[in-house]
């Protein structure tokens, strides 16, 4: 072994905490390096992964049964551009009661024997497929919200004859989204009586269908191949890829700017690890140097100390990202149907790679004043500061009311103010990740709320299966039944039921708005209470006819804005109104538009809320209540259902996610607190043997280290709960901006001064945890061996 390698080994050997620290900072890096990494390369494209593992379907088209036969779908497959085809599936809309016997949206339920095919090969994540009668397999995800253990449970075909009962066998999911529910063909005869089902499904897969024209060209050509009129609608794989990426793009800022902070962190820990081993090993340099060691080889020897612990390090972190990565995996591949089980090898290399380098290069920059020390000059200075420097802060902290031990540690950080600039710089990101995943975790929350504000729905009872459903992949929300004969007459026992604390009326109706293309859908409100549903973003809420509140996607797509004029044109009728305000409303990606009832009865006379929704007072129990207005509304033709406020499973994985790396980066903080209080603490020892030996106790000598890192701690936690805001106001809004919206006030501006006031306490909190240990290392030494070190 050469003298340089037993420099290093005796360096690691014997400078255990330095080892230890750069060992878990590079661990922690690297864990959420390939945490962060592995999801951002399973964020880009989920639904395509997904897509391409099942073989979706480009178009997903709904033919009438009395226009078509199933030979002529057939041979619809050999149509120009065709690639691939499923079908013919017999399919209706039927609606199920589960075994509590609580109705269901009415579900699109399709006749298919197997799950597999060429196209559209349903992913059957639970149980097994349909193959008899009585057997039924239900689809996941938003559209039918399934209770746990559910595979088993009896449910009823409440419109079929004589109310059969099902049982569900299996759980599955399909990337085209082409069914609520499979069954066999025989059984869904059976459902829909003696005349059976009135519309097929035909599945296509295209040569090209890149673009929406492409798309389109396939579906002239199917058209073209059988009998006119035939086809009654057809869904874009486009318009299902739109509406499953938008939430998949919430996570790229989110993890950069984690990624950020868990970079900025460790290449500031370490470059402050290796400048405190080259500054309390001054004298060693000297002796190395009086030995004949270059300083090209002092400078390799520090690098090499860095090295060591951090390759075991980013081993270590590269398992634990793995592992940390294969759950979060299985939450993403539960809501979009891929099937990624691990990290990606080059994700795993570069991240280990890249954590080395720069362990590297930080350790160089900071062992290079090692090699630049002459050896009379390192052998000739003491490793404690230079006398005379932080006298004025002693000398005002002596003036406080406070015991001596404690105002000696207060005046520590300013006799080396660059090492305590570094370790408030460590405090505030720790601070920072803490302020900003709060931040981020409220303002997603809210969000969350400003869906679920209403706790009860009023509608009318389900009709009877119709001729076939509005299409696959088009949302299919429950029917929009015809308007309430006496809406007044609902309102009235709403508003006197025992517990009401709001309503909505809604009355919906397809409008076309000047400068946008296509159809857009219309909201009509009523009710004392509607703007409390909506949360603004500027402009006021609707205080009249000829109004209406739009969304920034709508705003952006007819170039307008706030206090503008548009005309709306409503069954022919041309509708002048004023654009009063800009609400936050995610539903139909945006382009929804919300206006008063009245303003609509210019065209539509006779339009009344087909729907209300209802707010329950706190403390009132939703299903109870539902159960209770059920039987008030009875006589009048209505029914009540409670609805659920189960979280968005992407908002609890970006919860989850905020709360681990917050964690990890306060671990990285309080890590970096401990080097520094360390490298203080062995710096200071024969001033600590000095204070012992005039009489300080242990419990004096742990206040006044533990004092040491007060100022410290909290100038690092104001830092960093001001950073922290900053950046979740930076991240939240990108993560909006990149799906084309804008955040009211109440979803960015979630912290009170009381939050405030406890995020910078953090910093301090932060700082003392990782102060004990050596305060307490400080307090056992003997005050012989603390006198006799220098």
């Amino acid at each position: 072994m050469s003298a340089l390698a037993r420099v290093v080994r005796a360096g690691v050997g014997r400078r255990r905490v330095q080892t230890v620290v750069i060992g878990l900072v590079v661990m922690i890096a690297v864990t959420s390096a390939v945490l962060g990494g592995s999801l951002m390369v399973a964020s880009r494209g989920p639904f395509d992964r997904a897509f391409s593992q099942q073989q979706g379907a480009h178009l997903a088209a709904q033919f009438d049964a009395d226009a078509v036969t199933e030979a002529q779908l057939a041979a619809s497959a050999s149509a120009a551009g065709v690639a691939g085809s499923a079908g013919p599936f017999p399919n209706a809309e039927l609606n199920l009661s589960s075994p509590m016997g609580n109705p269901v949206p009415p579900l699109t339920v399709v006749g298919r024997a197997e799950p597999g095919g060429a196209v559209d090969r349903v992913d059957v994540i639970d149980g097994r497929w349909a193959t008899g009668p009585g057997e039924i397999v239900l689809a996941t995800g938003e559209r039918l919200r399934l209770p746990p253990q559910v595979l088993g449970q009896r449910w009823t075909v409440s419109d079929a004859p004589g109310s059969p009962t099902v049982t569900v066998v299996g759980l599955a999911r399909s990337a085209s989204q082409t069914a609520d529910a499979w069954t066999t063909p025989a059984q869904l005869a059976a459902w829909t009586g003696p005349d059976g089902p009135r519309a097929y499904q035909m599945l296509y897969r295209f040569t090209e269908a890149g673009t929406a024209a492409q798309v389109q060209a396939g579906r002239t050509a199917v058209q073209a191949s059988v009998p006119a009129a035939a086809l009654d609608s057809a869904v874009s794989w486009l318009d299902i890829r739109r509406e499953a990426t938008g939430e998949t793009v919430l996570l790229v800022p989110f993890l950069i700017a984690f990624g950020m902070l868990g970079v900025v962190m460790a290449v500031l820990i370490i470059g402050n690890v290796i400048a405190g081993a080259v500054s309390t090993a001054t004298r060693r340099i000297g002796i190395l140097k009086a030995l004949g060691f270059t300083p090209a080889q002092v400078v390799r020897a520090y690098v090499g100390q860095a090295l060591i612990p951090a390759t075991v390090g980013a081993a270590l972190g590269v398992v634990a990202g793995n592992l940390l990565t294969v759950p979060i995996l299985a939450q993403t591949n539960q809501i979009y149907g891929t099937s990624d089980n691990g990290v990606a090898l080059w994700v795993d290399a570069v991240v280990a790679g890249g954590a080395l380098a720069l362990v590297a290069v930080t350790a160089l920059a900071a062992a290079a004043r090692a090699g630049r020390l002459r050896s009379v000059d390192a052998l000739a200075v003491g490793r404690t500061p230079r006398p005379g420097r932080g006298r004025w802060a002693a000398r005002l902290t002596s003036r406080l009311p406070i015991s001596r031990p404690v105002s000696l540690g207060l005046a520590h950080p300013f006799a080396r103010p660059v090492r305590a600039v570094s370790i408030v710089a460590a405090i505030a990101f720790g601070a920072a990740a803490v302020t900003f995943a709060v931040g981020l975790g409220t303002s997603l929350n809210r969000i969350q709320e400003v869906e679920d504000i209403a706790d009860v729905q009023v509608g009318q009872p389900h009709q009877g299966p119709r001729g076939g459903p509005p299409g696959p992949g088009q949302p299919r929300g429950p029917v929009q039944p015809q308007s309430f004969g006496d809406p007044a007459a609902i309102e009235r026992v709403i508003t006197d039921q025992t517990g009401t604390d709001g309503y909505l009326g809604m009355a919906r109706s397809d409008i076309t708005a000047g400068g946008i293309t296509g159809e857009l859908e219309a909201v009509a409100v009523t009710g004392p209470d509607a703007a409390r549903y909506y949360r603004m973003v500027s402009g006021t809420w609707l205080t009249g006819p000829a109004q209406i509140v739009v969304s920034t996607p709508f705003l952006t797509a007819a170039g307008k804005q706030v206090g503008d004029r548009i005309v709306l044109t409503d069954k022919g009728v041309d509708i002048p109104v004023t654009i009063v305000g800009e609400a936050f409303n995610i539903d139909d990606d945006g382009m929804q538009v919300v206006t008063d009832i009245a303003t609509l009865w210019a065209a539509e006379p006779e339009l009344a809320p087909s729907m209300y929704y209802v707010t329950v007072t706190s403390g009132t129990d939703a299903r109870a209540y539902a159960t209770a207005l059920t039987a008030a509304l009875e006589p009048l033709g209505a029914v009540a259902d409670g609805l659920s406020h189960e979280p968005d499973e992407m908002i609890i994985i970006i919860n989850a996610l905020t709360g681990l790396l917050s964690l990890l980066l306060m671990v990285v903080a309080g890590l970096g607190v401990l080097n520094t209080v360390v490298l203080e603490t062995r710096e200071r020892v024969h001033d600590l043997g000095v204070h012992k030996a005039l009489g300080m106790t242990p419990r004096q000598t742990t206040a006044m280290v533990i004092a040491s890192v007060v100022v410290t701690g909290l100038v690092g936690g104001a830092v960093g709960a001001g950073v922290g805001v900053l950046l979740q106001r930076t991240v939240i809004t990108e993560m909006a901006s990149s799906v084309g919206f804008r955040l009211p006030g109440a979803v960015l501006d979630v912290y009170g001064s009381v939050d405030l006031l406890l995020f910078g306490l953090g910093g301090l909190v932060i700082a003392v945890i990782g102060a004990l240990l050596p305060a307490g290392w400080a307090a056992r030494t003997r005050v012989a061996v603390a006198l006799r070190t220098e």
